[in-house]
């Protein structure tokens, strides 16, 4: 089962690869982040982990992009500014 830093560390890794190629922003979706560990869709998932972990990793001038009406759940898009800090 995947735990809050496990998704930290992918959120990193791809911050990562989005500033190698030079890009401005990164969009990640929690939906696909957590296909991406895994456990997605399923009874075990760790939805409210995923998210709160997009949450933690957000500073100022990044943005929600879109989000369910609970908060969490697969619809949640963050943009973040590249480069991070």
């Amino acid at each position: 089962m995947p735990k809050s830093a496990d998704f930290i560390a992918a959120i990193h890794t791809s911050f990562r690869g989005a500033q190698i190629k030079k890009h401005k922003y990164l969009d990640i979706n929690s939906g696909d982040l957590h296909r991406l560990l895994g456990y997605y869709p399923g009874p075990d998932h760790r939805m409210p982990l995923c998210c709160g972990a997009m949450r933690k990793e957000m500073k100022q001038g990044d943005q929600i992009l879109n989000q369910p009406p609970k908060g969490n759940g697969a619809s949640l898009t963050i943009r973040y500014q590249l480069p991070r800090p």
